[in-house]
């Protein structure tokens, strides 16, 4: 029972590396995605049927690249005959013949990186093209190249089982409709050609990045899959700059992705209450309603973070007692140091005009700035404007009777209650959006999507 369970476990292993190149080696003899596929399954049953008696070969994939060309001769002659097109099936074994040996184990063994690299690449381009729509590119592209079961990729994307085999079924179709040959486009159709194939491995990727559904804040299975399309496709087309610089891009966000999430595989929130200037703090009673709403609508650990001053440690503690969820008061418990080590591992950050929104944008975390008495176009976060909260103007007219674009560079509004020209509202939508687009990491940190 142990051998045979070890041994599926290989063919998993093994199918899972090598289905692509199998389905693609038979897609050049059939011309037919769909069909390649179904016969490259019909090798997979035979594995299943024949390893556990006979061993894993020493060459796995070899042996599946043979038995599924072998189905493919079957199937090529027996249409051959069906149809009696004899002058079509002399002209089919001609065309078999350059492609076929009698011993396939020992020829593909022999047989140059280049011809299964063709093979591959024609099978990306093929799953790619762009007369299929969105959904049906990037779930063909999972089936043959990412070597995902139809249920596997159902769990992955969190949609119905059947509604990835629909969207299979549909593309298959489409091509096979349309005859879209099995080959690498031309020079002068590649780059448009490319970029479909690119969008497509984004796709997977930032759906594993920032997962769209389900309950999990990322899924790493999908993130892994497209760095590996990525690294084959960067393989097969060595000189083509915009692919090294998506792989680097998803190597890049992947290195951070443990730095996204807590233990529990939770996104994180800061809570850095308070500025030097006591007149730029906003409420610890609004804090504790958006440190709330982030842990009940997006499932995030909550850490108050501050220095030792007693104003500091008050709001730390009022925040965390007013708060209906746990939170982590780590207000005076670090170092500088230290805090920047938790801001790169933040989600995000929620803080005032502070020195801790700039350290965030050293090392590409997001911040939610809360801006009255200062302008935030002069002192805010310089990659995360868009997510900032601005109430500047509306102080400016409200306590200076001017517009903020009539009041001199420098002008500060540090006046009581200045700050509460900010709603609870306000910086709640402003976190819902930043969540939303995936919370992506700003330039320092790992290149903006």
């Amino acid at each position: 029972m142990a051998t045979s369970e070890a041994t599926h476990r290989a063919i998993d292993a093994v199918w899972r590396i090598e289905a692509a190149k199998v389905i693609a080696g038979v897609a050049r003899m059939v011309r037919d995605v769909g069909l390649a596929e179904e016969l490259a399954q019909d090798a997979l049953v035979a594995a299943l049927e024949h390893w556990p008696d006979d061993g894993v070969p020493d060459n796995p994939g070899a042996w599946l690249m043979r038995t599924a060309k072998n189905r493919a001769l079957d199937r090529l002659r027996q249409e051959a005959l069906h149809a009696r097109k004899h002058e079509e099936l002399g002209a089919d074994m001609e065309a078999l013949q350059a492609h076929v040996e009698p011993d396939f184990v020992d020829a593909l063994a022999e047989a140059s990186a280049d011809d299964i690299g063709d093979d591959l690449l024609r099978l990306v381009f093929t799953a790619c093209h762009p007369l299929l729509p969105t959904e049906g590119r990037v779930a063909l592209t999972v089936r043959l190249l990412g070597g995902l079961s139809t249920d596997e990729i159902a769990r992955a994307f969190l949609v119905p089982e059947a509604t990835v085999a629909q969207r299979i079924v549909r593309a298959k179709r489409t091509l096979a409709a349309a005859k879209v040959p099995f080959e690498v486009p031309d020079a002068s159709e590649r780059a448009g050609r490319l970029a479909s194939v690119l969008e497509v491995v984004y796709l997977i990727f930032n759906e594993g990045y920032s997962a769209t559904a389900g309950d999990d804040w990322m899924r790493p299975a999908l993130c892994e899959d497209a760095l590996r399309l990525g690294r084959i496709l960067a393989e097969l087309v060595p000189d083509e700059p915009e692919v090294h610089g998506l792989v680097a891009l998803m190597e890049i966000q992947a290195s951070r992705s443990r730095a996204r999430i807590g233990p529990s595989g939770e996104p994180v929130l800061i809570v850095s209450p308070c500025s030097s200037h006591d007149l730029r703090n906003w409420s610890p009673e609004r804090y504790a309603a958006v440190a709330d709403h982030a842990v009940a609508r997006h499932g995030m650990r909550v850490l108050i973070c501050g220095g030792r001053s007693d104003l500091e440690l008050s709001y730390g503690a009022r925040i965390a007692e007013l708060m209906r969820h746990p939170a982590t008061n780590l207000v005076g418990k670090d170092t500088l140091l230290e805090l920047l080590a938790t801001l790169v591992r933040a989600t995000a950050v929620l803080t005032p005009d502070s020195g801790p929104a700039h350290m965030a944008t050293t090392v590409g975390t997001p911040v939610i700035g809360l801006y009255a008495a200062t302008n935030p176009a002069r002192s805010g976060p310089y990659y995360s404007r868009e997510w900032c909260v601005d109430r500047f103007d509306a102080a400016a007219r409200r306590f200076l009777g001017r517009s903020a674009d009539e009041l001199p560079w420098p002008t500060k509004i540090e006046r009581p209650g200045v700050m509460d020209l900010i709603e609870v509202g306000d910086v709640i939508g402003r976190l819902d959006a930043l969540m939303a687009a995936g919370a992506p990491r700003t330039p320092p940190g790992g290149i903006q999507r």
